[in-house]
């Protein structure tokens, strides 16, 4: 491993952190965590794409609070609640973190506080939830309670998919909680096989034949959860457009 990779503790080496760059620059794209993120924004954006007339600024608006959201202020929150180990080093100091996530996340709820008072107020449900665990599940709250895979599915998986179809609607219908339910457990499947593959990564110089080959295994399947979320999000919104008069 190089002192570069070092100084990023544990998470320098994955699939979605950059090659190429500084550091510093690897670090903050890597905290990004662009393909889960990227599932997220899709689930937003799936919702949105199952409502009967579709308004693009809401369909635009929801993917920017969710990247802002959870793609910057929920991994700088979590970045800062790994009591354990630091596994993206120490380039980022503890007030640079939380000023990218006062930032990211007071931006994300201006724009969703914009809507909820003009259009849709039924979004403040969701945006409770969601801002109770941006902080409860990252941070730890209640002695890590909240911070579990279902957890996590139900604050990054079925929460974005509600949130994209009443951002459109103000209203929920329970074919939209069965998708809502599914993208859920998507996002179990991910966590579930994300957290063997850290600990994995962790001594991948020092891993046996059979363990690197089950290591593999689990990247592969976080790769094609993430692409495959994303790509059915980009086709659905594809079809609602080719279909717009």
């Amino acid at each position: 491993m190089a002192a570069g990779d070092r100084s990023r503790g544990d998470r320098g080496a994955e699939w979605f952190v950059p090659r190429f760059g500084s550091p510093r620059f690897r670090t903050a794209v890597g905290l990004l965590f662009l393909p889960y993120t990227g599932m997220v924004v899709s689930f937003s954006i799936i919702g949105g794409m199952l409502a009967h007339s579709v308004h693009w600024d809401r369909v635009a608006a929801g993917a920017l609070i969710y990247l802002l959201g959870l793609g910057i202020g929920a991994h700088a929150l979590d970045a800062l609640g790994s009591k354990e180990n630091k596994p993206w080093g120490e380039l980022f100091t503890k007030r640079q973190l939380w000023i990218a996530a006062a930032l990211s996340l007071g931006s994300a709820y201006l724009i969703a506080i914009y809507y909820m008072v003009r259009f849709v107020p039924s979004l403040s449900i969701i945006a409770v939830l969601e801002g109770f665990f941006v902080f409860a599940y990252n941070l730890e709250w209640f002695k890590g309670r909240f911070h579990t895979d279902k957890g996590f599915a139900f604050s990054w998986g079925f929460l974005p998919v509600a949130a994209g179809y009443v951002i459109q609607t103000n209203t929920i219908s329970f074919t939209v909680f069965l998708v809502s339910v599914s993208m859920a457990f998507f996002s179990l499947v991910e966590i579930k096989a994300s957290r063997p593959y850290k600990e994995l990564k962790k001594r991948r110089d020092r891993l046996e034949e059979a363990e690197r080959a089950t290591m593999m295994r689990y990247e592969t399947i976080l790769k094609c959860i993430s692409l495959g979320v994303i790509t059915l999000g980009s086709g659905l919104m594809l079809f609602r457009l080719s279909i717009t008069p």
